[in-house]
């Protein structure tokens, strides 16, 4: 989570949010309020460039049923609610309530409350406890990052053929390369690894905020 890409410059990063889709008042609220009520987590948010991303992944996918594992306080949420089809809902995993009320507060304002689920608990339970057939349109995997191996395996077999699932953070803003990593490092670093040798998919990996790897399911 990156509250920009870490990988370009201040004069491009402000070029790229000139010549993409602003966020609205809502999402920039949220972010304001987030920096204001949890400082110390506020790094935890998707950036502006990636929330308008995925809202036209989203769109362009044509999902309806989706899940995000790792809510925060709701940004990335109500950008993957406003790209759903028509009639479609995002469920999202996460453990926090302090975090998870402001999100709901947001997703209030933004008109979604009808649209989002909320389930507070561990997202590998959570997961487990869906149907498991091969139904969902669209994942994003953004939580604890020991979890991302246990999330994928979860998922993958509940994604349609053409589905696609997302994954933040697959830089750990460059501590991947380190001799000696940090455990999330580390654990990001493996998974990585098992992603791409996973052959029920195809990857590409963007430098989007801290990393952003797409999977289609094959």
């Amino acid at each position: 989570m990156s509250r920009r890409t870490g990988q370009l410059s201040p004069q491009l990063h402000a070029y790229l949010l000139a010549h993409s889709a602003p966020a609205d008042p809502v999402l920039s609220d949220l972010a304001d309020e987030t920096a204001r009520r949890f400082p110390a987590s506020a790094g935890l948010q998707i950036g502006p460039e990636q929330g308008t991303f995925m809202t036209l992944l989203t769109r362009i996918a044509g999902a309806a049923d989706a899940v995000e594992v790792g809510t925060f306080t709701g940004y990335s949420s109500i950008c993957l609610a406003r790209g759903l089809a028509p009639g479609g809902s995002l469920l999202c995993c996460d453990v926090n309530a302090d975090w998870t009320s402001l999100a709901r507060e947001y997703w209030q304002k933004a008109g979604l409350d009808s649209v989002i689920e909320l389930r507070l608990g561990p997202g590998a339970d959570t997961l487990r406890s869906l149907p498991a057939d091969a139904s969902l349109d669209l994942a994003f995997i953004d939580a604890d990052k020991s979890g991302y191996p246990v999330y994928w395996d979860e998922i993958v077999p509940r994604t349609r053929p053409g589905g696609i699932i997302l994954v933040d953070n697959t830089f750990m803003h460059g501590r991947i390369f380190d001799d000696d990593p940090d455990p999330d490092a580390r654990a990001v670093r493996d998974f990585n690894e098992q992603a791409l040798a996973d052959d029920r998919v195809e990857l590409a990996m963007l430098s989007v905020g801290d990393g952003l790897m797409i999977a289609r399911k094959k």
